[in-house]
C-alpha cells in the first residue's frame, strides 16, 4: 500500500459512521457527521494519536489486531474488512484462524441490547466488544491490552474478575474454560496465536497446566453468577452464552429475574454507568 491509502480508507469510513449508530452521544458542534478520532479510538481500544498517524500516513504496517479492531469499530462489511487488511499489507484471516469479525447484522442485534450487560468473545475467549452495561457490571475493559483481554488468562494468571465463586464452583469454572479452549485449539490447529496463548498459560499457571494435561474437552456453558460490585454490592444474575453460527463468537448476556433486588441493582447500574458513587 502507499503511505496514505490505509489512512484514507479509515478516514472515509469514519466519516460515514454517526455517533448514534455506535451508541455515542452526538451533541456539540461537529465539522462532520461521522466519528471523531477520539471516538473511534474509544471504540477500537487504540490511542487517538495512533489513529491520527495512520490517517496522515505517518504510521504504517498496523498489526492484524489493530486492523480487526478498526474494522469492528467502523462497522465494516466482510468485503470492506478484507480490503482494509490488504491495504495494511496483510492477508485477511482465513477459515483456519479463530474468527474475530462481528458482522453488521450481529452488531445491530447487540445495539438493541443496550440496557443489558453484553460481552462478545471469540472462540479463544478474547474479549472483542463490551457494551457500557457490561463495563459497568464487570469493570471497564477499555484499557486492557494483549493477554489481559483474554478471559482464560485473566482467570488463571491475571487479576481475575468480580464474579464470586465457591471453591467448588471455581474448580468447575476453571475446568470448563480449559476444556473450551482445548476444543477451540482442536478446531483451529493452524492458529498460531491460540498456540502461543496456550504455551504462555502453561508456563505461567500450574493449575492451567494440570487441567490442560488432563485432556478435558468441552464448552463453557450458561450459569448463575454472583458479581461483587464495588458500588451496588452483590448482584446475582443469569449468564447465558449465545453462539453465532458461522462466526464462532460467544455472546455473554447477563440478566436478572424481574422484581428482585438483583433487578433493582442492575437498573441502578444502568444509571451509574462506570462512574464511582460519591459517599
Amino acid at each position: 500500500m502507499t503511505r496514505t491509502e490505509f489512512g484514507q480508507a479509515v478516514r472515509r469510513w469514519r466519516d460515514r459512521v454517526s455517533p448514534a449508530t455506535v451508541g455515542l452521544p452526538g451533541g456539540g458542534r461537529r465539522r462532520a457527521a461521522g466519528l471523531r478520532r477520539e471516538e473511534l479510538a474509544l471504540l477500537a481500544g487504540i490511542s487517538a494519536d495512533y489513529i491520527t498517524r495512520l490517517e496522515q500516513g505517518r504510521a504504517v504496517s498496523p498489526s492484524a489486531q489493530v486492523v480487526e479492531a478498526l474494522a469492528r469499530a467502523l462497522r465494516l462489511s466482510a468485503d470492506e474488512r478484507s480490503y482494509l487488511f490488504r491495504m495494511a499489507g496483510l492477508e485477511p484471516p482465513g477459515p483456519e484462524m479463530v474468527p474475530g469479525f462481528i458482522t453488521p447484522s450481529v452488531q445491530r442485534l447487540l445495539d438493541r441490547l443496550a440496557g443489558t450487560p453484553v460481552g462478545v468473545y471469540d472462540a479463544a475467549w478474547t474479549l472483542l466488544l463490551a457494551n457500557p452495561m457490561y463495563a459497568a457490571l464487570m469493570g471497564d475493559p477499555s484499557g486492557w491490552r494483549g493477554d489481559d483481554r483474554n478471559g482464560v488468562w485473566r482467570n488463571f494468571v491475571g487479576p481475575g474478575g468480580r464474579v464470586r465463586h465457591t471453591p467448588e464452583a471455581r474448580r468447575a469454572f476453571e475446568a470448563a474454560l480449559v476444556a473450551d479452549l482445548r476444543a477451540t485449539a482442536g478446531r483451529y490447529p493452524a492458529d498460531q496465536q491460540v498456540g502461543r496463548l496456550i504455551a504462555r498459560l502453561r508456563a505461567s499457571s500450574d493449575r492451567f497446566a494440570e487441567l490442560w494435561d488432563s485432556g478435558i474437552v468441552g464448552r463453557h456453558e450458561a450459569a448463575r453468577k454472583t458479581i461483587e460490585h464495588p458500588q451496588v454490592g452483590p448482584v446475582t444474575l443469569d449468564c447465558d452464552v449465545l453462539s453465532v453460527a458461522g462466526g464462532d463468537l460467544r455472546i455473554m448476556v447477563y440478566t436478572a429475574e424481574p422484581g428482585t433486588d438483583d433487578a433493582e441493582r442492575l437498573a441502578l447500574l444502568a444509571v451509574l454507568g462506570t462512574q464511582t458513587l460519591l459517599g
